[in-house]
């Protein structure tokens, strides 16, 4: 008992070493601080200084235009990290050969991966709260009344997020295929958020359509959350299905070498 212990709670300082190397590699991308952190927030200080952007929409069940894009920015941070930044840097890991040789080291390839996924989660979720004030101080845009339900819709849209990033680097043998699948599926991803056109404006059978994918189901549930209502059953099991499919589909195809 005594040795399972010792060695659980190295295999713990490890895996927090782990953790500490990553979080400070990450510190030191000035491109991934912008892009996921702050980004989706001067893009919502751009949109808000627009003042038709501050004014009651008929069309928007009477919201304004910036308030429907609150809900966008909290996505585009999570959407660039877990398309364009981990994959990257995931199959960065194994094109140079780092990967393969942690596997002959105490500490796990599988430690590295929890790392990745914690670090960009953790920045997708700051980037969230960081639209989320501003958008309340600068332009007075309201805080979920549902704050229960908008949590748990944005957990599940960072994990969805994270888990098709992993398929990405589970399909990438180079960055650069990396960079090409991920940027294929970021712009379909962004408009099923609502970037181009908000959710609420697409046509009914369109809107329908985009509310079965994965980022369509977060907006959706997100703007649902925000209103006040729960999020939806048929939002969230979108989300749950999308989360397990695309995890399964990771753990398939991803290898190490």
């Amino acid at each position: 008992m005594t040795t399972a212990l010792v060695n659980d709670e190295r295999r713990q300082g490890r895996n927090a070493a782990v953790l500490r190397t990553e979080i400070r590699l990450f510190r030191r991308e000035p491109g991934a601080l912008f892009w996921i952190l702050l980004f989706p927030t001067l893009l919502l200080v751009i949109l808000g200084s627009v003042p038709s952007f501050r004014h009651a929409e008929a069309d928007l069940g009477g919201l304004r235009t910036i308030d429907v894009y609150v809900p966008v920015a909290v996505l585009l941070g999570l959407i660039v990290g877990g398309l364009q930044a981990m994959p990257q840097t995931l199959t960065g890991y194994r094109e140079r050969g780092i990967l393969r040789r942690m596997a002959t080291t105490p500490v796990r390839p599988s430690a590295l991966l929890t790392a990745q996924m914690t670090v960009f989660g953790g920045a997708a979720l700051t980037s969230a709260l960081l639209a989320l004030t501003v958008g309340r101080l600068a332009f007075d845009v309201r805080l979920p009344k549902q704050p229960a339900g908008y949590l748990l819709a944005l957990v599940l849209a960072v994990l969805v997020s994270l888990a098709l990033g992993a398929v990405v680097s589970a399909l990438s043998r180079t960055t650069k295929i990396a960079g090409a699948i991920g940027s294929a599926v970021f712009f379909p991803a962004m408009f099923c958020a609502g970037l181009w056109a908000p959710v609420q404006t697409m046509p009914d059978v369109l809107a329908r359509i985009v509310g079965y994918t994965p980022f369509g189901a977060a907006a959706e549930a997100l703007n649902r959350a925000a209103a006040g209502d729960w999020i939806g059953w048929t939002h969230l099991g979108v989300l749950v299905a999308w989360t397990v499919l695309l995890t399964g589909a990771a753990a398939r195809w991803f290898r190490w070498e």
